[in-house]
């Protein structure tokens, strides 16, 4: 008896152990693999499954979202890349995380989604968008794609690429025995658009889209205009999108051929909207709205669409980590909060509302802007918008924004546009259910103040809530001078970060750094009259180490021969530029001016007394009407 009590009790314990050695196993591979996918600069309804009018511009991605949860009401914080990936990854507002535009934050005092995925035992990857995704670079990642095997550098535009990238990256999980965290950004549809042209018998472009748009098939958004020029954009735009969808198809085939599809959450989304007036650089609905598209192999419906919550780029991390079954270093201290029980099915409270939040650009200019964004009502806050500033952006170096100048002259309709986009207003308010492009500005209707009210009270407290100095200006905002005190300071700011950015490369400050007279050309009317349009044509050329630059022109009163008097500004404009090329600014010479003659004059520099480079013309006589 007492040997066959032995004999049981060792099978038993052997049976344990089998069972605890398959549990190990078990826990071991039950994490998912999570795959995220990032367009750039693509806005959601370019895409078929979100209702673009333009047939085929994405059949991969449209496919792929009938397997898997998309959200209606899913937003980004804001409409440029490197401060709006960093929102997505770090869980925390830019004003937090230290990247509120393109200059790197060296010591960032948090983790982001590659330190915490790397924690909770994930090989982490990322292809594409590498110095844009992190606090700094170069971070440490487990790999870096961008190059194959041999290592060449991948072209950007090259869909392959992206399945190449992706194959290997799961290779190198399955290497290190690791689930993997891969992160593939697509850099389609970002400009350079894709190119039909042929130079010397050769292709321009040779990465061709399965599908090329012709300019008479595109849509129009209605935050835009119908015009030959903005159309012939438009499709390559759109061919451009094609690409970015054969991109994914490449990915998702790179996923299924490695067997990895089913234990593989894949996180679709666009980091802001196009990359034209009115969508990028802009916290409009077309800015913000993303195409959130989740698959969860046995969590998420199939083909289900989420018209219910509003989430955003600030709760994909929390969301992620959610995901993988791993918690935040310090409890609370994200700013954003999970969705993931939505993916699973559940409802959650208080998913009425986002944050958006636009600091600076590309150039370090600071032109703040706060936003709350319902499923009805946009409500924006510019705090630089005094009517004299003009707001610096990349989407005036499109061929559509150059056509939207040009007709400005003669087409009221596309004035008022243009004068909205570079000059703003203090606060805007826009239904969005019935006006999602953003054209009726509400602020000034007395039957909406009571709302208009509500939404800045609501866009002041929660501000409040995560420290964001603005909601203090809001809460002054008809107390004379706050504003402009505020305004004064980020201007201050705007001048440290630029000087920031010369010593960072190695140039000169802007006081020291000349450029010879050739650098800039005004070429002016023959005669401006009172009360009447003018225009004058300024050429320049920025060597590229010197990055972008305030290109200023002014209006000035020609004082007579011998007058000791200093010719007084008449106005003033002003843009961003780099490189070479050409800019025509518009003016209006005053009825009641009661000097005879005027002069233009040019500078490249954010202040005169620093400019680089200045010119001032001849006189010309001021015609009566």
């Amino acid at each position: 008896m007492l040997l066959q009590f032995l004999i049981l009790l060792l099978i038993a314990s052997l049976s344990m152990q089998s069972y605890a050695g398959d549990r190990s196993s078990e826990s071991k591979h039950t994490r998912p693999n999570i795959l995220i996918v990032t367009v750039d600069d693509m806005s959601a309804d370019s895409l078929g499954i979100y209702g673009c009018e333009l047939e085929n511009t994405s059949p991969n991605i449209d496919a792929f979202a009938r397997s898997a949860m998309r959200f209606h009401h899913a937003h980004v914080q804001v409409g440029n890349c490197m401060p709006g990936r960093n929102i997505m990854w770090s869980g925390l507002y830019a004003h937090r995380n230290g990247v509120e535009g393109f200059i790197q934050n060296p010591s960032p005092d948090y983790p982001v989604l590659c330190d915490l995925a790397r924690e909770a035992g994930y090989f982490t990857a990322i292809r594409g968008k590498v110095s844009h995704s992190t606090p700094y670079s170069p971070y440490p990642w487990d790999a870096i794609l961008d190059q194959d095997s041999s290592g060449k550098k991948y072209h950007v535009k090259d869909p392959s690429s992206y399945g190449d990238a992706t194959r290997r990256g799961i290779e190198q999980a399955s290497e290190e025995d690791k689930p993997f965290c891969l992160m593939v950004n697509i850099s389609d549809p970002h400009k350079p658009f894709y190119n039909p042209e042929f130079r010397n018998g050769k292709r321009v472009d040779p990465y061709i889209p399965s599908q090329v748009f012709a300019a008479d098939e595109v849509s129009i958004p209605g935050f835009l205009f119908d015009d030959p020029i903005v159309r012939a954009e438009l499709a390559l735009y759109y061919s451009s999108v094609r690409r970015a969808d054969d991109a994914f198809a490449e990915i998702i085939r790179a996923l299924r051929e490695a067997g990895k599809e089913d234990d593989t959450v894949v996180f679709f989304c666009s980091d802001h909207g196009m990359p034209l007036p009115f969508a990028k650089t802009q916290l409009y609905y077309h800015s913000t709205r993303t195409p959130l598209i989740v698959r969860w192999p046995g969590v998420t419906t199939p083909d289900y669409v989420d018209n219910q919550h509003m989430v955003s780029a600030v709760d994909f991390l929390p969301t992620l980590l959610d995901v993988m079954g791993h918690t935040y270093p310090v409890p609370g201290q994200l700013q954003g909060r999970s969705f993931a029980p939505i993916l699973r099915g559940e409802q959650q409270s208080g998913r009425d509302f986002v944050l958006l939040q636009y600091n600076q650009n590309s150039g370090a200019y600071r032109h703040p802007m706060r936003g709350i964004q319902t499923k009805e009502y946009l409500y924006l806050f510019n705090p630089w918008a005094n009517g004299e500033r003009k707001f610096a952006t990349a989407t005036t170096g499109t061929a559509t924004y150059r056509r939207m100048k040009e007709l400005a002259i003669k087409d009221a309709n596309i004035a008022r546009r243009l004068q909205l986009f570079d000059y703003r207003e203090l606060e805007e308010f826009y239904n969005v259910s019935d006006d999602p492009d953003c054209l009726k500005n509400l602020i000034g209707y007395t039957e909406q103040q009571k709302l208009i009210q509500a939404m800045r009270g609501r866009l002041e407290e929660s501000l409040s809530a995560i420290n964001d100095p603005v909601a203090s200006v809001i809460s002054e905002i008809s107390t004379p001078g706050i504003i402009d005190a505020y305004m004064h300071e980020q201007d201050g700011k705007t001048e440290e970060l630029r000087e920031k950015r010369r010593q960072n490369k190695g140039t000169k400050p802007s006081s020291q750094t000349k450029l010879p007279g050739k650098s800039l050309r005004i070429q002016i009317p023959s005669s401006v009259s009172r009360g009447k349009e003018c225009q004058v044509k300024v050429t320049y050329d920025v060597p590229k180490h010197l990055g972008s630059q305030a290109l200023q022109v002014t209006l000035k009163r020609s004082m007579a021969r011998g007058s000791t008097d200093v010719p007084e500004r008449i106005d003033r404009k002003s843009q961003e530029i780099s490189g070479k090329g050409i800019e025509v600014f518009s003016f209006i010479v005053p009825e009641n001016l009661k000097v005879s003659e005027v002069r233009f004059a040019a500078f490249i520099g954010k202040e005169f007394s620093h400019n680089l480079v200045h010119k001032i013309s001849d006189s010309i006589k001021v015609q009566e009407n």
